[in-house]
């Protein structure tokens, strides 16, 4: 019988700020599964019409599965979250779009038919588990030559791209970079940040006890002057630093999904609905043009273009791999659509995570800009993959489905 797909809604989302990986960060005594429950627990005090019953699978990324972010920490952290043992979970890892990954499959599943509500998130703790923590490369992908050893070190990626674009200079990007801790320290001044974050409370060795409310990696005030004098980090006389990249963060977020249907039937207030979406391979020794390709395939699958998408959530890995996707396109460098309250390289990247917080993001975007009709998420993904989603904003005039904002926080 020919199969109708059902339409998925963003409900809401939320995340832990975001902490400085190492000894000295605030989650430095923190579990990392602690940080994905807390999120759930407040994806489901949010909506307290939502049976926990009914949310049917928790998918939950992680890049490194091991100690604390192992043991298939979707079910895991729904049981301890107080999800009923129905409901069954699993882990995902994409690398960076781990979450976002998590987000398109849990919604496939929905749009399928397979269940009507699940939670999609990510979790990435690089304090404890650094990037690469008990992997072993196959030899055959270096000795095969099937990649530069370079495609393995994702900052040599990133200089790579200035390679390939000299007109992406050290200059371009540490004002973008500057630019994102500007919009960074305005959002939190104007209130925009704070509704979504979930408070954790935390212990460390030397400074006691203590309470999670605000992101640790913000450099506000920085100026250009400033990053000019940093080190070049993965080449010598390089261009990509500490301060025209994100840097290495622990964190979570959490959001809910469900078909439109379940959400008019629940009462449950829409954030966005998925349009369509796409992931990409590209060579991996650039993967920072990731998004494009995957951009360009998810316009195309929706029947759209560049054009109709007026707002941008774009993941800031590095700051030469955002320019890279706005030259391609012809967008301006301090385009206001671009990542308005700015993005990873000032608010912190714990990769698997991230995905979720540009979408919560971008729902939020949505509600204060109702002229807007299509917005992006897009993200670069290790060893040569790219990530874009699309998504249309229930407050538009021309949007036909069902729309709530009861039970928003």
């Amino acid at each position: 019988m020919p199969r109708t797909l059902s339409e998925v809604v963003f409900v809401d989302g939320v995340r832990t700020p975001f902490g400085k990986a190492g000894e000295k960060g605030m989650y430095a005594q923190t579990r990392a599964d602690d940080l994905v429950i807390k999120c759930i627990r407040e994806i489901l005090r949010r909506q307290p019409g939502l049976p926990p019953e009914k949310v049917e699978e928790v998918a939950i990324a992680a890049t490194t599965q091991i100690g604390d972010q192992g043991l298939t920490l979707g079910r895991v952290a729904g049981l301890l979250a107080g999800l009923p043992k129905t409901t069954p979970g699993y882990s995902i890892d994409r690398m960076c779009a781990g979450a976002m990954t998590a987000v398109t499959n849990t919604a496939s599943s929905i749009a399928f038919g397979a269940y009507d509500i699940g939670i999609a998130g990510g979790v990435e703790h690089m304090g404890r588990h650094p990037m690469g923590e008990g992997v072993d490369p196959n030899p055959r992908i270096i000795a095969e030559k099937l990649v530069d050893p370079s495609a393995l070190v994702m900052g040599q990626t990133a200089e790579n791209l200035h390679d390939r674009f000299p007109e992406l200079t050290k200059e371009r990007c540490d004002a973008f970079a500057v630019g994102s801790q500007d919009k960074l320290a305005k959002a939190y001044a104007d209130g925009k940040i704070q509704p979504d974050l979930v408070t954790v409370a935390t212990r460390h060795a030397e400074k006691g006890f203590g309470l999670a409310t605000q992101d640790e990696p913000p450099r506000p005030g920085t100026t250009v002057e400033d990053l000019a004098q940093l080190k070049t980090s993965f080449r010598p006389h390089g261009n990509v630093t500490a301060g025209n990249a994100a840097g290495l963060n622990d964190g979570a977020t959490a959001c809910l999904l469900a078909s439109e249907q379940a959400a008019e039937e629940l009462g449950l207030p829409v954030g966005m609905r998925l349009v369509n979406y796409a992931f990409v391979g590209v060579e991996p020794e650039v993967m920072g043009i990731g998004p494009v390709p995957a951009t360009e395939k998810a316009l195309t699958k929706a029947g759209l273009t560049i054009e109709d998408i007026g707002l941008f959530e774009l993941n800031e890995a590095f700051a030469v791999q955002v320019l890279a996707f706005l030259d391609h396109f012809g967008i301006k460098d301090d385009d206001e659509r671009v990542n308005p309250w700015g993005g990873a390289i000032a608010t912190g990247h714990p990769l698997a995570s991230s995905g979720v917080r540009l979408m919560t993001q971008l729902s939020r975007h949505f509600a204060e800009h109702p002229e807007v009709r299509y917005g992006l998420t897009a993200m670069c993904i290790g060893i040569g993959m790219g990530g874009a989603v699309i998504w249309e904003n229930p407050h538009h005039a021309d949007y036909a489905g069902y729309t709530n904002e009861k039970g928003a926080a």
